[in-house]
């Protein structure tokens, strides 16, 4: 009989589950999917639920329960800077109090309470969570890992050493001084949510000039050799306050923060590209150190910082590792995963064979003796995410009784013929929600859970943030290449099959700009094509590229290989099938009514084509009929 092993995360943001089977993940999954509140905090019932009916078990058959950090330890850091600070933070402190003396200091009876359970509970550490989310499921033997987020009990990033099934914390840098913290202070003073709008001041970095980075320098933070950090708290509010930053900070910008949903100005701009200079130099300093500390040739990468692909395509420019693999859930769901993988491997005592590792990844340098960048070919690796597609999966049937459920009598199209019609339906400027399989674990959409459209077209950007997605004009859009194409349209020699790297659209399929375009500054510069793919190309000429390959995801590839077949364009635009603060959607309702309230124009469920059209519908919603093959 199979062993099973869950891990959960929950009470901060982006709570999950994951379920191992045989030290094998069965499932993985956040809980914001379930309820549709985003980034949902609360134990993830609902996702312990499918994870368990997904593997066809009870809670009983669960050897060990494990959660992703120390609430106890963490409830220290809270009690020591509450009095470090005082009489400064006593209204944070009347705050936080009651949650945690009415909830989170009482996490395991609330695991077993919650889950009716008696199988022993077990407690990691935030951040060996992280490490061993990005370590054990890496196609790596051996490698260094670096870990980087705001703060998990004490520890702001850590460095580690994965051999094995070993895996030894080797060095950690403690709170406040945190180079996470300091980007969501730029965050938040920039006028986006925190632990949330973090990636939205990494798309708006490219239009800004680095103007404020001796500023950030001389007053916010010092960066030793080995990229340790210190930041001076005079300028910082986290540590007492209800806000990242105050007053001291404002003087140094010119300025309070931005309110959120004003217009963004040039000023924002500028902060957002200073700061990420700064995180860059950061994460460059420590991966050196990393390298020096472990010896490795190859890293891993979690934390929330690891989901800055900009400073990740940085450091596989820069060459410091061999090889680079980023955990796809580098957020707190992935400290779900990365607990389980702990119990597994160290409190169960289960080996990490070198058979398990065997043909699973090929080396940088064999690529290279092949041709690579000639040929466009890239070094191979198959991880133990399985594409990351870890999530609920719904069938024709379990499909077709939803479609009826909304007044729309369903008729599947061959599977063999969808790739075809869907490329058709791309090269015709359709804009498409793709509904298939399983879902994503983790914040990207990968293919399964969808929105795609043409990223040859001039207008494509600007139709899917302000007509679909309902969100900032500013923010890009990743393009989704055929794996064995990736050279040849991107500055790219490395596999991105998670959308976690960010590289240069190549020369020659830049385009020169209109007369008039070296004038334009800031917001100005978006709709001026930079390239064959405008819809994909950011106004650095940067992408942040998913790399497709068929064994991932089949029917995504074959879609992606029909649109190059009929255009000669083996790229295509990808985005989160989601708007505005939902999270991704996970079943065919919530796919439905997404489709529903957008100006997307098809969906592709399943084997079902549907296409906007004047049929019964929501009030306030466009109709759709069936589309027949």
């Amino acid at each position: 009989m199979s062993i099973y092993v869950l891990g959960l995360s929950a009470y901060y943001h982006d709570s999950a589950a994951c379920l191992l089977a045989d030290g094998r993940i069965a499932a993985a999954a956040q809980e914001e999917r379930f309820t549709r509140v985003k980034h949902d905090h609360r134990f993830p019932s609902n996702a312990v639920a499918w994870c368990l009916r997904e593997a066809g078990i009870g809670i009983g058959e669960v050897e060990a329960i494990g959660f992703y950090e120390k609430p106890l330890v963490k409830f220290q850091r809270l009690l020591e800077t509450h009095v470090a600070v005082a009489p400064r933070g006593l209204r944070s402190y009347l705050l936080a109090m009651p949650i945690w003396l009415g909830e989170k200091l009482w996490t395991a009876d609330e695991i077993a309470a919650e889950l009716a359970t008696g199988a022993p509970i077990r407690f990691g550490d935030h951040h060996e969570s992280h490490a061993a989310s990005a370590f054990y499921p890496s196609p790596f033997e051996e490698a260094a890992v670096l870990t980087i987020d705001g703060v998990g009990e004490w520890t702001t990033s850590s460095i580690a050493h994965g051999c094995g099934a070993d895996l030894t914390m080797l060095r950690q840098m403690r709170f406040p001084h945190s180079v996470g913290l300091l980007y969501s202070a730029f965050t938040y003073f920039t006028g986006f949510k925190v632990n949330e709008g973090e990636y939205k001041v990494m798309g708006l970095a490219p239009y800004g000039e680095p103007k404020y980075v001796d500023a950030i320098r001389e007053h916010l933070i010092e960066i030793a050799a080995d990229g340790s950090v210190r930041l001076n708290l005079d300028y910082f509010e986290f540590a007492h306050g209800l806000t990242m930053t105050g007053r001291p900070f404002e003087r140094i910008f010119g300025g309070p923060a931005r309110r959120p949903e004003s217009p963004v100005t040039q000023s924002e701009m500028d902060l957002a590209r200073s700061v990420q200079v700064i995180v860059e130099d950061v994460v460059l300093r420590m991966a050196a150190t990393a390298r020096r500390e472990t010896g490795c040739r190859r890293l891993c990468l979690a934390g929330g910082v690891a989901l800055n692909c900009v400073a990740n395509g940085r450091l596989l420019r820069e060459r410091t590792f061999d090889d680079i693999w980023i955990q796809p859930a580098s957020g707190d769901a992935g400290g779900a995963l990365g607990v389980a993988y702990a119990l597994w491997h160290r409190y169960l005592g289960r080996p990490r064979t070198s058979a398990e590792r065997a043909g699973r990844w090929e080396p940088r340098e064999a690529a290279e003796g092949a041709g690579r960048l000639a040929g466009g070919r890239l070094p191979r690796y198959a991880d133990e995410m399985q594409g990351a597609l870890l999530g609920p999966s719904f069938d024709d049937d379990e499909i077709a009784s939803c479609l009826r459920g909304h007044g729309v009598e369903p008729e599947p199209v061959e599977r063999a013929a969808l790739p075809g019609l869907v490329a058709e339906l791309l090269a015709a400027g359709r804009v498409i929600g793709l509904f298939q399989g399983r879902m994503e674990f983790g914040p990207r959409a990968l293919g399964c859970r969808s929105i795609i459209a043409d990223a040859r077209s001039p207008s494509m950007q600007s139709t899917l943030n302000l007509k679909i997605k309902f969100r900032e004009s500013f923010r890009p859009f990743a393009p989704a290449v055929l794996r064995e194409h990736a050279a040849e349209w991107f500055d790219l020699d490395e596999e991105s099959p998670y959308m976690l790297l960010v590289a240069e659209v190549a020369a020659r399929r830049r385009v020169p700009p209109p007369p008039g375009a070296e004038a334009l500054w800031g917001i100005d510069r978006l709709n001026v094509p930079r390239s064959e793919i405008p819809a994909a190309t950011h106004v650095d000429h940067s992408a942040r590229v998913q790399t497709v390959r068929r064994d991932d995801n089949p029917l995504y590839y074959d879609i992606i290989r029909a649109f190059h077949r009929l255009t000669g364009c083996p790229v295509i635009v990808n985005t989160s099938f989601n708007v505005k603060d939902e999270p991704i959607v996970c079943t065919p309702d919530d796919a439905y009514r997404c489709f529903m309230k957008t100006q997307m124009d098809v969906l592709v469920l399943g084997s079902f084509v549907l296409r906007k059209a004047i049929a019964p519908a929501p009030a306030g919603a466009v109709g759709a009929e069936v589309a027949r093959a």
